[in-house]
């Protein structure tokens, strides 16, 4: 007797929780929740066991999403909670560096609380401020 491992591309199901469903939407849900800043709901996926450094297909995790939308509340949250500050996407990109692209300063006050480097990610946010010549922030982040 030969042991079946079932293949999702023909349609038949898998054990691997990657592939589950259910996992899926629930990964979906976070990720949502993220980019929409719903600090509390997120928490509580997070404290229940979604990974804080959970990531989509293109490697942003759930900071990533919060920073660059905008929610400097979420992002404290995921800071506290363990997510990585200077976590880095399949392109390379912190969510410092997206809240520098995005002129989100209570965001990028935040993720530097939670100790994020300005110098991590290719661009850093230190090369995306330089593009941008945010003055202020490179003084802020100690370029100036």
């Amino acid at each position: 007797m030969t042991e079946h491992t079932p293949d999702p591309a023909a349609g038949q199901p898998s054990d691997e929780p990657a592939h589950d469903p259910e996992v899926l939407q629930l990964a979906a849900q976070a990720f949502e929740l993220a980019r929409h800043g719903d600090t509390d709901r997120l928490a509580a996926y997070v404290d229940a066991g979604v990974p804080a450094n959970l990531t989509n297909d293109r490697g942003d995790t759930l900071l990533m999403l919060a920073a660059y939308h905008g929610h400097a509340e979420t992002v404290r949250s995921l800071l506290h909670r363990g997510a990585e500050a200077d976590r880095a996407n399949d392109n390379g990109q912190t969510p410092l560096a997206g809240a520098v692209f995005k002129d989100a300063r209570e965001v990028i006050d935040a993720l530097l609380e939670g100790g994020a480097d300005p110098a991590a990610g290719a661009p850093s946010a230190i090369e995306t401020a330089q593009m941008f010549a945010k003055d202020e922030l490179l003084k802020l982040f100690g370029v100036q």
